[in-house]
């Protein structure tokens, strides 16, 4: 067994996953992170709407990861949110409190900037470890710092959101 690599288990493994975006290098860096991770997990992808909407339609997925810009990203949470399915939302030019806030109130279960990309296994192991509320807790204490950086002072405030109350709670219910 030396010079074996041993993976360790995630939940990803032997899961329908489906990625979103107009950038196929991003797909390209999902696909490699997400099937480095767990091997044996069926990694789709689509560049545009459309396709996507046929996807979405067409096969059962335990985990949709949506661009927002450039592929219709909110018009796709929306109709994947209503089909019941976990979401992480993905993007760069639309890095604002604004879209957070919105990616939060249409039950998207993450908010994730693509300078996370290198990291991004973890973030999507807890979409699916982790209930809505207490997802979004942990996403806040993983990415404050980041989101510190990348906004306003205000951010948090400007958001509406409940962060502090988010910190009393606790398990994955």
């Amino acid at each position: 067994m030396k010079g074996e690599t041993i993976m360790k288990e995630s939940v990803l493994d032997g899961k329908r996953i489906l990625a979103v975006d107009d950038e196929p290098d991003v797909l390209t860096v999902l696909e490699e992170e997400i099937l480095g991770s767990c091997s044996n997990c069926t990694f789709d992808k689509a560049t545009n709407y459309e396709e996507a909407v046929a996807k979405l339609k067409s096969k059962a997925y335990d985990l949709v990861i949506l661009d927002i810009m450039g592929v219709r990203g909110f018009d796709l949470l929306a109709l994947a949110v209503s089909n019941h399915l976990k979401v992480a939302m993905l993007t760069a030019h639309a890095l604002t409190p604004e879209a957070l806030k919105r990616s939060f109130e249409m039950r998207a279960m993450a908010y994730l900037p693509k300078e996370k990309l290198g990291e991004v296994v973890p973030f999507l192991e807890d979409v699916l470890k982790y209930e809505y509320l207490p997802g979004w807790k942990r996403l806040y204490e993983k990415l404050k710092g980041f989101f510190d950086e990348k906004f306003e002072s205000d951010w948090e405030k400007k958001t509406g959101l409940q962060w502090h109350e988010w910190a009393k709670l606790d398990g994955k219910e």
